[in-house]
């Protein structure tokens, strides 16, 4: 679906923006495509699969429901698999993910019969008519299948037959060639005709160590118990794929089309749009389509919202509070190309190495944007957080820059796609090695090694799912504007910045975050891409909400919320096995500021020991352990709770009690005491900006 969002639904800063940065990268030949990945979760998520597990029993029925209103509302005709995805270690089976396929233009890419009709679509196949269906379908092919029987061990009423049926690989060079279909036998004795014990569609259960050898192991499953029925579609290309499904599109003949399961093949010649539902622990997962510029991805975001609405999910979950927070999955975006051929990085390496400079330069793309897990033990570490030195990085990026032998800038060279992902994937990733886990994940950019592993995506891990679309917008924005901006050389970092202890302290805070992002906003305005700060303060407001705000007088004091990473714990058995990383929790932290005249009218303390703040009247942060958890580091180490912060001058005084949750500090009724003893001294090196409780 290519069409631009309506003028109505975007900001006029936004349209101006949007609009100046298609003008500047068509001007240089370039289509950046973009990609997404929103998150949702139902208005009341119970059990397990909304907050740890990857699936559960209300997780499939949701992410149908929300696909049949995309069919109703978004795409009428679209095709509709269950696919089998990733297999994870302790899963039993692979996960699964809802596909919908229609056509580049919006058009269906198969023609079912109920798209365009009110009529009722029907009942299901009987169990007694599978066999004669089988030959209906079998005639419209042109071929003569061979069905073999089942038994299902968890539903004997049930019926199903295996078809044997593959297909020759299509010629690109004649695309109307008839398909060759390669039906076959498949002789089993009686006793092995059964279907294996594990939950999941009868594709997936199937004897196949007993199938016949040197024939392709493809197999058409049909089952069906009367009330509902359902098709496993043999792993096939792309159009012997949709010629089989518009057969049986053509068969149904009154009957209510069937749940589709299957392989999807990789559409490498760009005829299909397709929507992906996936389970992820915790959350429904949406893979956008291709969109082809950002007014395309604003729209997709609207109508999954719209859609959302309609069958109970949303991109927010409600805190213990009653404020709102993210999900708890991520809202990743990818940037691509339109098709290998025409990508916009692969000739262009030098362009790719000044954006990820910039990136490193910039904590605020890393940090302000992404859930409460940061550092690197979190799903999207920095590469130089995770590396832990900047030395590789910095040869990587000066090698990419030296491959980019186009004559101007912007300019295409010659295609390094091996080149840069080589060179990125190795160092683009966690420290255990894993090149998905990367703050800028290059895994599925050019590694022929891997499944799907040359899909040139360069996918950006540190963002969070937000309540609304406007924002998530806005980060897209951001992002467009800033690859934009970057294509001039003058305006990449020629070097890498050693952030050195500053990375996880002074950058950790709200009060720099917004800073950093400010001068973000300003580079990009003096180049002629402005982009509201509103939104973006807004953003940073709900992510870091003030747990005290405090004025009397011309006297101010704010605390709010600081980012902490958790360190990464050792292997913990969980029931299922080990899929989830553990990380200690426990640790909280806070950022205290205040204006010029609190400083010199009043004092803080902390748990009655007095809390100094720094004289150059920069922020202070307090570290401190909120609750003792199983499994932790430093177990003994009590949590420092109650909390008590207080305000004092001469003549009176004031006590605040940090909650259970440490999300506010609370008025106490009591008059504060003058704190006494000494000072918290608890830094570990001078020029620090934490204060750790734990140090005493």
């Amino acid at each position: 679906m290519r069409e631009a969002s309506s003028g109505s639904d975007i900001p006029a800063w936004m349209g101006r923006v949007a609009g100046e940065v298609d003008r500047r990268l068509g001007a240089a030949g370039i289509r950046l495509t973009l990609g997404g990945e929103p998150t949702y979760v139902p208005l009341e998520p119970s059990g397990a699969e909304w907050s740890v597990a990857a699936d559960g029993p209300t997780k499939l029925p949701m992410a149908r429901a929300m696909a049949r209103e995309l069919q109703r509302t978004t795409w009428p005709g679209s095709t509709l698999l269950y696919c089998p995805g990733k297999r994870y270690e302790g899963e039993v089976n692979p996960r699964w993910a809802l596909r919908l396929v229609t056509g580049l233009d919006g058009q269906p890419a198969v023609r079912w019969p109920a798209a365009d009709s009110d009529s009722p679509p029907g009942a299901a196949l009987a169990p007694a008519d599978g066999p004669e269906w089988l030959a209906q379908l079998a005639g419209l092919l042109g071929v003569t299948l061979e069905p073999l029987e089942l038994r299902d061990p968890l539903d004997p009423g049930r019926r199903v037959w295996a078809v044997p049926l593959s297909a020759a690989e299509p010629d690109p060079a004649l695309p109307t060639a008839p398909i060759q279909w390669l039906p076959a036998a498949w002789p089993l004795d009686e006793n092995l005709r059964q279907l294996s014990g594990a939950p999941g569609p009868a594709g997936l259960r199937l004897p196949l160590e007993h199938f016949p050898e040197g024939v392709p192991r493809q197999v058409l499953t049909l089952e069906t118990d009367g009330e509902s029925w359902d098709l496993f579609l043999p792993p096939l290309f792309r159009r012997p794929l949709t010629a089989l499904l518009q057969a049986v599109a053509d068969s149904l003949a009154g009957l209510a089309p069937p749940q589709l399961s299957g392989m999807l093949p990789v559409d490498w010649e760009g005829h299909w749009q397709m929507l992906g539902l996936t389970a992820d622990p915790g959350v429904l997962e949406i893979n956008l389509p291709i969109c082809y510029s950002w007014a395309e991805y604003d729209r997709w975001l609207r109508l999954l919202e719209r859609a959302g609405e309609r069958v109970g999910l949303r991109s927010w979950k409600q805190a213990l509070d009653g404020r709102q927070e993210g999900t708890g999955g991520g809202n990743h975006l990818l940037w691509g190309g339109p098709s290998l051929e025409e990508h916009p990085f692969f000739r262009r390496p030098g362009w790719l190495a000044g954006i990820l400079r910039y990136w490193q330069h910039h904590p605020a793309l890393a940090y302000l944007f992404s859930g409460a897990c940061v550092g690197p033990a979190s799903q999207a570490p920095r590469p130089d957080e995770a590396a832990g030195d900047s030395f590789d990085l910095e040869l990587a990026y000066r090698t990419l820059e030296q491959a980019d032998d186009g004559s101007n800038p912007g300019e295409p060279g010659s295609d390094q796609r091996g080149v840069i992902g080589e060179t990125l994937r190795h160092l683009h990733a966690d420290r255990s090695g894993n090149n998905h886990r990367s703050e800028i994940s290059f895994d599925k950019f050019w590694n022929p090694g891997a499944p799907a592993g040359c899909l040139g995506l360069v996918e950006f891990r540190a963002l969070e799912s937000m309540p609304g679309v406007q924002w998530s917008s806005a980060v897209a924005l951001l992002w467009s504007a800033l690859a934009t901006h970057l294509l001039e050389p003058r305006h990449r970092p020629t070097t890498l910045r050693d952030w050195g202890s500053e990375l996880h302290d002074r950058m950790l805070l709200p009060s720099a975050l917004w800073t950093d992002l400010e001068a973000v906003l300003a580079e990009l305005a003096a180049d002629g891409l402005a982009l509201d700060p509103a939104p973006f303060r807004e953003i940073w407001d709900w992510r870091f909400p003030p747990l005290l705000r405090w004025q009397e007088g011309e006297a101010v004091l704010e605390v709010r919320p600081a980012l902490e990473p958790w360190p990464l714990i050792c292997d913990f058995p969980r029931e299922g096995g080990f899929t989830s990383r553990f990380v200690d929790g426990s640790l909280r932290r806070f950022e205290i500021t205040a204006n010029a005249a609190f400083r010199r009218e009043w004092q803080l303390g902390l748990s009655g020991r007095p809390l100094n703040l720094p004289t150059d009247g920069s922020p202070l942060a307090v570290r401190y352990r909120l609750q003792r958890l199983y499994p932790c580091l430093h177990p003994a180490i009590a949590p420092h709770l109650p909390l008590v912060l207080s305000l004092h001058r001469s003549t009176n005084g004031q006590a605040f009690q940090l909650n259970e949750e440490g999300t506010a500090f609370v008025a106490e009724s009591e008059a504060a005491a003058e704190p006494q003893g000494q000072p918290w001294q608890g830094r570990r090196r001078s020029d620090d900006a934490t204060i750790d409780l734990r140090l005493g």
